[in-house]
């Protein structure tokens, strides 16, 4: 058991570090923005559509998928080998290090964001008051990771001896969970119109780490110490087993409990992690052409207490060492060291029986932006998004041009700074034949690529790629509220009038 479970976390890791190629600024998509899509109100809740009703079925209205990290592009998971015609992973023994470890940051993070929108409806309710409903799965995956324990796995001790590296910045957080939510926005005044967006939430699984303190000690024979003082909080369907010592041996899946179709969707719609959340947003118009807006989203929390366990570590204990050099080597399989760490690892937990329930927090999400109309269909716009996930902060700054014809047809193109990148661009392309509107959208296209030979093929690579965001799917939408001025018709002049 202990045996699969090892190779299921070097897949996982692979998987990863591959991931690592792209990047998820939160459930979000700049290119969004400015379009006129209904889907638009999940950045600001103000924001509405042209179209006088919207309806999204199952998964088919809409699928937002975000990876991200900030150190690694895709250029430096897959590269070419020293002769040229062919690509070797970062997992190659042949692999140039050198060139890799520039990139660690003293904070390495990964994040993962996924969005499915199961339904949504929108439509107008009075003058100036438009409803909205939607239902969501997300997953929310964060996971950091300190410099110095990616340069003591891929160097090796010998430049740590006598060191304690801090790693207390370690941390990871992951969820899944369904949301839904009923907002309204209305314009208060000519120029104001305020948005706001309430949210039930019902998690379906989370797993996230605590660390109060982690350091690790390289001792002259190369020995380490761990000093932990964490603890990880979850909920999952997991089974934990002990050995005669009280300490955690294995963990397993429990897969009895899923046998039917029935027991799977119980658990997945079960709502025993019960959790809230709010969006708030406004438009202000300054002129015809002018307008600013800014919203604060997933301000929120869940609790969590159906099969919650909380695991706790505070105590050392030695390994015999961290080094990946000896897997490039081929000294040791990647298999025997990831046991020899998991077994000192689960040597020291041990899990409170007591099923304690625990509270997680979403990522909040601010945005700010500003466009100004150049005509009736046609729009310039920048947009400010930051994402707070913890203590660290993830910025976005974005500049577009925006086409917008009606609700029968939009277009936009955008340049985005972020992640430590400034070559990325966006577009989003949006058409309605009948009832049917379809979209697309991509953020961080990358502006530069490699050809690479591979098996007599040449395969183009992102050069400097950190980063994606995909958002695609098609709504059913209904009538257009955009006012068209309507010239008066001509009456017959009066007879006291005529000009005798």
């Amino acid at each position: 058991m202990a045996g699969s479970m090892i190779k299921r976390l070097k897949y996982i890791s692979i998987l990863l570090l591959a991931a690592a190629a792209y990047n998820t600024a939160a459930q979000n998509s700049q290119v969004l923005y400015y379009m006129n899509l209904p889907q638009k109100h999940f950045l600001n809740p103000a924001l509405r559509p042209s179209n006088s009703v919207y309806i999204g079925l199952p998964v088919l209205s809409g699928i937002n998928i975000n990876f991200n990290n900030n150190f690694i592009n895709f250029s430096d998971v897959f590269m070419k080998s020293a002769s040229g015609d062919s690509v070797i992973s970062i997992f190659h023994p042949n692999y140039d290090i050198d060139r890799f470890m520039p990139k660690i940051k003293d904070i390495n993070s990964f994040e993962i964001q996924t969005m499915i929108q199961l339904f949504g409806l929108g439509f107008n309710a009075g003058k100036d008051l438009y409803v909205f409903f939607d239902v969501n799965t997300r997953v929310e995956g964060n996971i950091a990771l300190p410099g110095d324990i990616i340069r003591l796995g891929l160097l090796g001790n010998e430049q740590f001896v006598g060191d304690k590296i801090d790693l207390s910045a370690l941390r990871t957080d992951v969820k899944l969970y369904n949301e839904a939510g009923l907002g309204f926005s209305k314009n208060f005044t000519d120029r104001l119109r305020v948005g706001l967006k309430g949210k039930m939430l019902s998690g379906i699984g989370t797993a996230s780490l605590d660390n109060n303190s982690l350091g690790v000690t390289v001792n002259e024979d190369y020995t380490h110490v761990f000093d932990a003082d964490m603890s990880a909080n979850l909920s999952a369907p997991l089974i934990y087993y002990e050995d005669p010592e009280g300490n955690i041996d294995s963990i397993k899946f429990d897969e009895d409990r899923f046998d039917t179709a029935r027991e799977i969707i119980d658990y997945l719609l079960s709502s025993k992690n019960k959790g809230f959340g709010l969006d708030i947003g406004a438009e202000y118009k300054i002129t015809d052409r002018l307008a600013v807006s800014a919203a604060v989203t997933d301000l929120g929390y869940i609790k969590w207490k159906r099969d919650a366990k909380n695991l706790n570590a505070k105590s050392s204990f030695e390994f015999s060492g961290i080094d990946m050099l000896d897997v490039y080597d081929r000294e040791i399989s990647l298999d025997s060291l990831g046991k020899e760490l998991q077994d000192s690892l689960m040597n020291s937990f041990s899990y409170n029986s007591s099923e304690l329930p625990f509270t997680t927090y979403l990522p909040i999400g601010i945005s700010a932006g500003g466009s100004y109309n150049l005509t009736n269909s046609v729009s310039v716009g920048v947009l400010s998004y930051t994402r707070l996930i913890g203590k660290q902060i993830r910025e976005a700054l974005t500049l577009s041009a925006n086409l917008n014809l009606s609700n029968a047809f939009s277009v936009s193109l955008a340049y985005t700074a972020a992640n430590h990148r400034y070559d990325n661009l966006g577009f989003g392309l949006a058409f309605r034949p009948g009832i049917f509107q379809i979209y697309f959208l991509a953020d961080r296209i990358p502006v530069t690529w490699n050809k690479v030979i591979m098996d007599g093929n040449t395969i183009p690579l992102p050069a400097n790629w950190n980063t994606v965001h995909l958002r695609f799917g098609m709504n059913l939408a209904f009538g257009n509220v955009t006012k068209k001025k309507v010239d008066k018709p001509m009456l017959p002049p009066d007879e006291n009038t005529l000009i005798k």
